[in-house]
């Protein structure tokens, strides 16, 4: 069982392919290596494999908070589960439920929200799916200092409000404060739930 992540880049002609290219990769390079764990195809597209099918949603907010740090622009991503059938040197030519799944969801849900999930269980689409919307109603408006916010976090998640306002540059209460905005310890709940799914499901696989 594995977890394939399919998506592009919202608005990528309104920025310079320098601005958020370097960054994609060098967050997919602490995965794995292109062209077999991930490759960026047709300028702004992508897909990636995360082995660890329960790290697959915490990997979308990482991507979430380094795209939208870049004023503009946004990211849509497609998480498909499942069995992987047929490994290749390129990870766009290999093939298996997985793929199938995250495919289904990037050409079909995303057609509603800029996140979505296949997965083999039914109740577990239907949960996340509408989890994911309702996150979305404050990911996708996150500001670039909420992005950066939460990203610093991520990056830090020891470190205290104190270590991450220094590293901001900024007093405590406003990291407080676009901590807040963000969403942040509601985000984390669901990625906690997420979490424990995925780790009852594949436990019960």
């Amino acid at each position: 069982m594995t977890s394939i992540i399919t998506g592009d880049i919202i608005n990528s002609r309104k920025a310079l392919s320098s601005e958020w290219l370097s960054i994609l990769k060098e967050i997919f390079e602490t995965v794995g290596n292109s062209p077999k764990t991930w490759e960026i195809f047709r300028g702004d597209s992508f897909q990636i494999e995360i082995e660890n099918v329960s790290d697959a949603f915490l990997f979308t907010i990482v991507l979430k908070t380094a795209i939208k740090k870049i004023k503009g622009l946004d990211i849509r991503l497609a998480i498909g589960i499942g069995e992987k059938n047929f490994n290749a040197k390129n990870i766009t030519e290999a093939n298996g439920e997985a793929f199938v799944n995250s495919g289904f969801a990037f050409d079909h849900l995303l057609k509603k929200q800029n996140l979505a999930i296949k997965t083999p269980w039914s109740n577990v689409n239907d949960e996340f799916n509408v989890s994911f919307s309702l996150a979305l109603l404050i990911m996708d408006n996150w500001t670039v200092n909420s992005a950066e916010y939460v990203k610093m976090y991520l990056k830090t998640p020891k470190a205290t409000q104190k270590v991450i306002a220094k590293k901001l540059d900024i007093s405590e209460s406003s990291a407080s404060e676009r901590k807040k905005r963000a969403g942040f310890d509601e985000i984390m709940k669901l990625e906690k739930r997420y979490r424990q799914v995925m780790e009852q499901k594949i436990a019960d696989s």
